[in-house]
Parts: C-alpha cells; sequence; structure tokens
C-alpha cells in the first residue's frame, strides 16, 4: 500500500469510526456490541486486504526472480557461509570421530567421516551449481554448431 493509499484508507477508517460513535449515541448502550462488532469486522477486511495485497507482491517478485533463473535473495552463497560451515563441521568432526571410533572401532570412524564428507559435498553442490561439472553441452570445438 502507497503512503497516499494508506492516508485515504486511515481517513475512511476514521469515518467509519466516527459514524460508529454517532450511531452509538443516537441508538444508546444497548446496540454497543453490535456497533462495536461491525467496526471490528471492517478493520479485519481492512487488514485483510492489506495482508493479501503484501503477499500478492511478495508473490510476484519470487516469481520473477525464478523466471530471471536467479538465486533467490534469502540464499547466500556467501564466503563467511562456507567458512563458517567448514569449520563447525571440523569441530563436530571430533566427537563424531571419537564416538564413531570408540564404539565400532574402524568401521564407525569410516561412516562419521562418509557422513562428514558427505554433509559437505551437499552443502558445496548447494552453494555452487556446477560443483560436479555439469555443463551445458557445448560444442567440443569451435567449428561445431
Amino acid at each position: 500500500m502507497t503512503g497516499m493509499e494508506a492516508r485515504h484508507g486511515d481517513a475512511e477508517l476514521k469515518k467509519e469510526l466516527d459514524a460508529t460513535l454517532h450511531a452509538r449515541r443516537e441508538l444508546g448502550d444497548e446496540y454497543e456490541s453490535a456497533l462495536v462488532d461491525s467496526f471490528l469486522e471492517k478493520v479485519e477486511q481492512r487488514l485483510d486486504g492489506a495482508v493479501d495485497r503484501r503477499v500478492r507482491r511478495q508473490l510476484a517478485e519470487q516469481q520473477m526472480v525464478v523466471a530471471r533463473g536467479a538465486r533467490s535473495p534469502q540464499s547466500s552463497d556467501s564466503w563467511g557461509e562456507r567458512f563458517g560451515f567448514g569449520i563447525v563441521s571440523l569441530v563436530l568432526a571430533i566427537p563424531l570421530s571419537a564416538i564413531g571410533g570408540g564404539v565400532a572401532h574402524l568401521p564407525g570412524l569410516l561412516v562419521a567421516w562418509v557422513g562428514i564428507v558427505g554433509v559437505n559435498v551437499v552443502q558445496a553442490a548447494r552453494l555452487s551449481p556446477n560443483f560436479f561439472g555439469r555443463r551445458k553441452n557445448r560444442p567440443e570445438s569451435d567449428w561445431e554448431d
């Protein structure tokens, strides 16, 4: 909602509140509950409309990002994320190695390290789509079409 629309909506809502208060004064206390419920329903409709517009705008932005083939703004492939993930996996490798080696000796140690390497490979593939050498079908030489 733009600033102009918000001001218009606020003015409209203020008129509704004034009308509700005026009606309450004329009708008396016995209709107060119904008048308040009616006003709150109008406020709820206004909020629902604002939320719907916001959600539609965000969905449209996400669809544009996908249509352009770009990564979503939330995903980050910064050096810091890669470095942090590597440090955390090495720190966790120490107790995992001790547990695997202590419980099942060499096979347990191998299973622990296969898991550690597997998690890091998946993370690397997620951050770098060309990690496994997937390339578009390109001709072997510049002369082929």
